[in-house]
């Protein structure tokens, strides 16, 4: 009953009033924080960015980074520019994650940052995207951006051209683009791609230990099993519920041959760019299931 209150006031909130809630809770979680975490250590940099593109378990790295485990090691608060109209001339003021910027490469090259930082981007399989991307619209997603006008198409669409038309819709705001420009893009030893893939998977503690070094960050393993511990799959249902959780959480490596035939795996192809999946470091399938 409660689960179902809350995702109808989800759902049904205006998007300013659910932003403004959303910095007064982050105000108040890191208020928390400095009242009652002890700073062990302190990161090697002023900033750390995280970078990514919608379907790739934002939420989730967000909830990490806001743990008391990675403060305590780090003494980095966290910040989302959105709750904050995007005011600060820097995107983050100091000592802070900035979480979940949306960002093609480009983009993220031109904003002003500190001399000492790291980022990281995140990154999925495109078809994967796809197929997550679909079910959160149709069902789940927030009402921000033009959420509710694609939500009401998906709805009226079986399954298959729901995907096509949201493989279009992907396309034109930039989607495949933005993945590209980062995997395209020169080295830089202030910047780490990581898979969602590999952040989620079997070795999930080796992978999460070398992304938060890069970040400056370290962690000894037993808590860092303990902070992956309490963002599993497993203890999210128990928290919300069977059925509660959003489709990422659910979701696994190559699902989408579970939604994909030729011809949608034609039109992703002709969208996305046909070396895209390659490029990105994912096996290429001869056809669809």
């Amino acid at each position: 009953m409660l689960n179902r209150a809350v995702m109808f006031a989800k759902q049904n909130t205006p998007n300013h009033l659910r932003v403004r809630a959303r910095r007064v809770m982050l105000e108040g979680h890191n208020a928390r924080l400095r009242l009652t975490v002890p700073v062990s250590e302190r990161c090697d940099y002023v900033n750390v960015y995280h970078c990514a593109v919608r379907k790739t378990a934002s939420q989730w790295v967000k909830s990490i980074f806001s743990d008391p485990i990675v403060y305590r090691h780090s003494g980095l608060l966290t910040y989302d520019p959105r709750y904050y109209n995007w005011r600060d001339p820097r995107v983050c003021p100091p000592n802070r994650v900035a979480l979940s910027l949306f960002f093609s490469r480009k983009r993220f090259d031109e904003i002003p940052k500190p001399a000492r930082y790291r980022a990281f981007f995140v990154l999925r399989d495109p078809r994967d995207m796809v197929v997550s991307s679909y079910f959160s619209t149709k069902d789940s997603h927030g009402p921000m951006g033009d959420v509710v006008e694609v939500r009401k198409v998906l709805r009226d669409l079986p399954k298959k051209e729901g995907l096509l038309f949201l493989i279009d819709d992907l396309a034109k705001k930039g989607r495949f683009n933005a993945l590209r420009s980062w995997v395209l893009a020169p080295d830089d030893e202030a910047v780490r791609l990581v898979k969602y893939e590999d952040l989620t998977g079997m070795k999930q503690t080796e992978e999460m230990d070398r992304l938060m070094r890069h970040c400056g960050i370290t962690i000894p393993r037993p808590e860092l099993e303990t902070l992956l511990d309490r963002y599993s799959f497993s203890s999210m249902s128990r928290k919300k519920g069977a059925g509660e959780v959003s489709h990422y959480r659910k979701g696994e490596a190559g699902d989408w041959r579970n939604h994909f035939d030729d011809d949608i795996q034609h039109a992703f192809d002709a969208a996305a760019g046909a070396k895209l999946v390659a490029r990105l470091g994912y096996q290429v399938a001869d056809s669809a299931g």
